[in-house]
């Protein structure tokens, strides 16, 4: 009877041909701004370092540097206790 390969749904490929992806080197925010200090009350822009769900982004996603990812996570935290962003996105 007939008997399927496996892996016969490949066979449009080329062995060994990689697809090569470039990104852009993403960048620190406030580091090219030189910020010193993130306020827990800007709430414009600690959004954009929140999901819909509410979140907080991964430095990878965002771009920051770890000393300003941390102080945007503490910022976060400070303005959610606050009530100023929601625990829970919605």
């Amino acid at each position: 009877m007939f008997k399927e390969k496996r892996g016969s749904f490949r066979k449009d490929k080329k062995k060994g041909a990689k697809k090569r992806v470039f990104f852009r080197k993403k960048f620190c925010k406030f580091c090219v701004d030189k910020v010193d200090t993130i306020d827990y009350k800007d709430i414009l822009k600690l959004k954009r370092f929140v999901t819909e769900k509410g979140k907080i982004l991964p430095n990878r996603i965002t771009g920051n540097c770890a000393k300003h990812q941390r102080r945007v996570a503490v910022a976060i935290k400070r303005a959610r206790y606050v009530a100023l962003l929601p625990y829970v996105g919605e």
